[in-house]
């Protein structure tokens, strides 16, 4: 081991090593400075550069390739030389592009003293990679991911501030719906379905102003900001103009796709003093188009008001009748207009309101469809049917078919088709079955026929086409259809003894359907006349309908007295010009 000698301790000896452990010191302090990932520079008073690190060079070389507007050369060099003559620190952002990149940089800037010298010392460090995601996570918050449009939380800002800032001014607010949107998703699948959304974003965003706003605010809604308007007419001419551009198709990955839009119309200050009620009563009136047919528009008023407050009465009552179960079935003959004798039920439900008053269908059925509720209350059917079925055996006869009504949304619906059907076949009579859907659900391209049917024909569930002639219906499109039965709707037969136009559409659809092998049933019978003339002028073997009888209900089933003896005797006792009243689809004898 080495021991200091005398010599080793000298003065000289010292300050020499002294001084080559400074100097090794400022070299190891250079070098890390130079290689810091914060850019550092130093400046004089004169703005010339004393100290630049390699991440400052490379900055600066970026700042002049880039040319940006945000930070010239000459600019910097002045804004460094009144910071110095200032004396006080600053921070600030500085964004840098270059191409196609953009670079941003946090700078901090301090004046100091240093051996009787003004000084600069600036350091930059590269937040671009934050930036960016503050970006996104901005535009996530304010704007829609897939047409780039502004969010919801956007226009309600801008409308709150059109009140709070002009609260005398007049703007209007529209809430458009995309018709069918649904449908089409099914059919063309959701890449197609959003590539829709964004070219109907891009026709709906034409010709508007920069005071304007459109924001798309859910799936297949939007709500339109006019602001200013002079009065209801210009909003009117301006959404007719709008939605004459959306009657041309759009072409999306060679599919040819139509689309319309259902739009309510609110105006401020007449139909609200702030952002929720305009947005609400918008909405309000965009279902009343919806109701009435789709596809055009409608401003506010007080009558949709009471509306909308029955609707989502009968909305909450409905959630919580199906919550309490308190739905019972109806079941209404179909008869052999030859022998009286019953060929099948149809089970139509019921709904008891909170004073166990029986309502319709009419009044709530579409809405259970609409809110996604029409699944849970047709399990709800099936398992009253399978509770009863002695009941109704003892009633109707064992060999009576059981017809339940399946919308055409469902019907469409494999989720729901499954295990619906899977329900039918453990009830241990399928056989016994009828499935009675619209013709929509075969006439629009839909997985009914192609999927769904194969799965009930394979349990030997019965097909039958409802209200056949009001929707979709041509003899063509039936011929490709294949179904067990036909009900012919209601409107064919009516006063069917002094209509020969309808007695020879009666005659065409009687025809084909013999060709098909399907059993065609008059539906909505009332009268002797019309009745009559069926038995004479037509092939037509059964029929349903109030002159028959009424849909009874379970508890007034009596087992003792079976239906078809009461009906045989009924059509005996009947004077021949006796008529029923008159039937109404409102009240609900059928769904």
């Amino acid at each position: 081991m080495h021991h200091p000698t005398k010599n080793d301790l000298q003065p000289d000896a010292l300050a020499a090593g002294h001084v080559g452990n400074f100097s090794n010191e400022l070299r190891i302090l250079r070098d890390l400075l130079h290689l810091l990932p914060a850019g550092v520079t130093v400046q004089d008073e004169r703005g010339e550069f004393i100290l630049v690190n390699e991440a400052a060079t490379a900055q600066l070389q970026l700042a002049a390739n880039a040319g940006s507007p945000s930070s010239p050369a000459d600019d910097r060099h002045a804004a460094c030389l009144e910071l110095l003559r200032n004396g006080r620190p600053v921070v600030l952002e500085e964004a840098l592009i270059s191409g196609a990149s953009r670079h941003v940089f946090l700078t901090s800037h301090r004046p100091v003293q240093i051996g009787g010298r003004n000084l600069l010392i600036s350091t930059s460090t590269d937040i671009s990679e934050q930036k960016a995601f503050e970006d996104q996570l901005f535009r996530s918050a304010y704007y829609d991911e897939l047409t780039g449009l502004p969010s919801r939380r956007v226009i309600e800002h801008r409308v709150n501030s059109l009140i709070r800032d002009d609260p005398h001014g007049h703007f209007a607010l529209a809430f458009l719906d995309v018709d069918n949107f649904k449908h089409i998703n099914d059919y063309y699948g959701h890449a197609i379905g959003d590539a829709l959304l964004v070219e109907l974003s891009k026709r709906l965003g034409l010709a508007l102003r920069d005071t304007d706003m459109l924001s798309r605010i859910s799936g297949d809604e939007f709500l339109l900001l006019l602001s200013p308007i002079s009065n209801d007419r210009e909003v009117s001419e301006f959404i007719h103009v709008m939605q004459e551009r959306l009657k041309a198709p759009f072409f999306i990955e060679d599919s040819e796709t139509f689309a319309s839009t259902s739009i309510g119309v609110s105006l401020y200050p007449g139909h609200g003093n702030n952002y929720e009620a305009l947005r609400q009563n918008a909405d309000i009136a965009m279902y009343r188009v919806k109701n009435n047919g789709k596809g055009s528009t409608a401003f506010f008023d007080t009558s949709m008001e009471r509306e909308a407050l029955a609707r989502m009465k009968i909305e909450q009552s409905l959630r919580l009748a199906i919550l309490e179960k308190r739905f019972c079935c109806a079941f209404q003959a179909k008869v052999d207009i030859r022998t009286q004798e019953v060929k099948g039920i149809e089970a139509l439900v019921r709904l008891r309101d909170d004073e166990g008053v029986i309502q319709a269908p009419g009044t709530f059925i579409n809405l259970a469809v609409e809110l996604g509720l029409i699944d849970e209350l047709t399990f709800l059917v099936l398992a009253e049917i399978v509770k009863s079925i002695d009941l109704i055996n003892d009633t109707f006869g064992p060999n009576a078919t059981i017809s339940i009504n399946v919308a055409a949304k469902q019907a469409a619906n494999l989720e729901f088709m499954r295990p619906f059907a899977r329900a039918l076949e453990e009830t241990g009579f399928p056989k016994r079955f009828m499935i009675e859907v619209t013709e929509d659900a075969f006439i629009t391209k839909s997985h009914f026929q192609d999927e769904i049917l194969p799965i009930l024909r394979g349990i030997g569930v019965g097909i039958s086409i409802d209200d056949f002639g009001i929707g979709y219906s041509s003899l063509s499109a039936l011929a490709d259809i294949t179904a067990d039965e036909i009900k012919i709707d209601r409107s064919f037969i009516t006063d069917i003894h002094k209509r020969p136009r309808s007695q020879g559409i009666l005659r065409a659809i009687e025809s084909l359907s013999e060709a098909l092998g399907m059993t065609v049933i008059a539906e909505g019978i009332e009268s002797y006349e019309e009745l009559a003339y069926l038995q004479a002028a037509t092939k037509i073997r059964y029929a349903q309908g109030y002159y028959f009888a009424k849909p009874i209900f379970l508890e007034d089933l009596r087992p003792a007295t079976p239906l078809i003896s009461e009906t045989r005797a009924s059509l005996a006792a009947r004077p021949a010009q006796e008529s029923r009243q008159s039937y109404s689809r409102a009240s609900g004898f059928r769904r």
